[in-house]
């Protein structure tokens, strides 16, 4: 699975709450993703995607 934050990103933290393991938020307060922990956590960052405010998620 390949996710990226796309520049809708309003750094509303949603995507950090549902999947802390693979979100987190950069001192810009925008989310940034570790690609390297995705494996594991598809359904989670699956989830973040579908619940993301602005569609900022990309999988």
């Amino acid at each position: 699975m390949n996710a990226q934050i796309n520049e809708n990103c309003i750094g509303c933290g949603m995507c950090t709450a549902i999947c802390p393991e693979v979100f987190s938020m950069s001192d810009d307060n925008v989310a940034v993703i570790d690609d390297e922990k995705i494996p594991g956590n598809e359904e989670s960052v699956q989830e973040a995607a579908e619940s993301c405010p602005v569609g900022a998620i990309e999988v």
